[in-house]
């Protein structure tokens, strides 16, 4: 993997840089569409290639670790194959899912005992074992295995926590030097921050995964119920010691205008199911704020989705449309919902790294969160 950074802007930290692949290039910022079990829930890879057009997409390793297993993943050749993408993939490690799990799991140093939730099997990861597993997955980039906190956490287990989370890195890495890649290309392993909301361990831990020098760092263990405050005064501290050569990754994050936020703070990749699960709830995020289409307010609007026209949904189909879709329970509608909701995130962040280039971004971003706080 390399980073080429070509410009940061000049009233804040947000960068434009360029990932490169062996599955191809990533330009930055850029959000990546979740697809937790093989695929974005509700779209065709031909619509999520033709239409929305992401550089990268998201796999999840305890779900595709569940089914359909890493057996068949093996025989497929891989992700990419067996879900037909050839462009670049990241998979997690495990380790948020092991956090959402919280009732059904037990936490050793040597590492997780966690109880499935298909059908109550129970499994071990270790770092070693989450490696090797994404080994079977071939994503270009995968994530070290740690444990994200909860939120509210208190001080000294998310001190715990994280130092054991350091541990785990090392023995990913190590992992990561042993085990052969199991297909024609390589894969990069990105060790992750944590420290719950707590400054001091933030900057540790920051401090810690720089000098592992990794290609590219993630900051994990935020977007769990904190204040978008203290989310962003967290990665502030971690941005300002994580290497500037190298692309950093806020997982799991998150609306509209944390992506902005973020961006601004210097993050330059995300990843959040939230435009998926919310468009199949009838919620659109639009440039103008974000919108709740089974109101009746839209039964008889027949104007365009987004006047904006980010993607054919836009333009094809009225909110009086959508909203009779969602009325009647039609699958159409999820689908309309979760192309628009992908189609704005991908163009909010690729007119990001447009404004950063030509040097507008700062008054480009104030400008499109105050548009984007109304919710109607």
């Amino acid at each position: 993997m390399q980073f080429e950074l070509f410009s940061t802007d000049q009233n804040s930290a947000a960068r434009a840089g360029r990932i490169t692949t062996d599955h191809g290039t990533i330009e930055t910022p850029i959000f990546m569409p979740v697809g937790t079990s093989a695929t974005v829930k509700g779209l065709h890879q031909r619509e999520l290639k033709n239409e929305i057009n992401p550089d990268i997409i998201l796999g999840n390793t305890y779900h595709l670790f569940l089914r359909p297993g890493i057996e068949i993943m093996k025989q497929a050749g891989g992700l990419h194959k067996f879900m037909g993408w050839d462009r670049p993939l990241l998979t997690d490690s495990g380790g948020y899912q092991v956090y959402s799990l919280s009732a059904n799991r037990k936490i050793k140093e040597e590492g997780v005992k966690f109880k499935s939730h298909i059908d109550g099997s129970y499994h071990f990861f270790t770092p070693e074992r989450a490696i090797e597993i994404q080994r079977f997955l071939g994503a270009d980039l995968i994530m070290a295995f740690d444990e994200c906190t909860p939120y509210p956490c208190e001080y000294n287990y998310a001190k715990s926590s994280m130092e054991r989370t350091h541990r785990w890195l090392k023995r990913c890495m190590e992992a990561d030097k042993q085990l052969p890649f199991l297909y024609n290309y390589k894969q990069t392993l990105l060790p992750i921050v944590q420290g719950s909301t707590y400054t001091d361990l933030r900057k540790a831990s920051a401090h810690y995964i720089a000098e592992m020098d990794a290609p590219a760092n993630a900051i994990g263990g935020l977007s769990v119920g904190e204040p978008a405050e203290e989310m962003y005064a967290m990665t502030h501290e971690v941005c300002s010691i994580l290497p500037h050569e190298k692309p950093r990754y806020l997982m799991g994050v998150g609306t509209p205008i944390n992506l902005l936020e973020n961006i601004a703070l210097g993050v330059d990749m995300f990843d959040c199911v939230l435009p998926t699960r919310n468009a199949r709830n009838g919620m659109l995020f639009t440039a103008e704020g974000t919108l709740n289409i089974k109101n009746k307010k839209w039964e008889n609007d027949f104007s365009p989705i987004d006047p904006q026209g980010y993607c054919f949904a836009d333009t094809d189909y009225t909110k009086a449309y959508l909203r009779h879709l969602f009325t009647v329970n039609e699958m159409l509608g999820k689908q309309i919902a979760t192309l628009h909701n992908l189609s704005f995130y991908l163009w909010l962040v690729r007119e990001a790294r447009k404004h950063i280039l030509a040097g507008t971004f700062t008054p480009w971003k104030t400008k499109m969160v105050k548009q984007m706080e109304p919710r109607r």
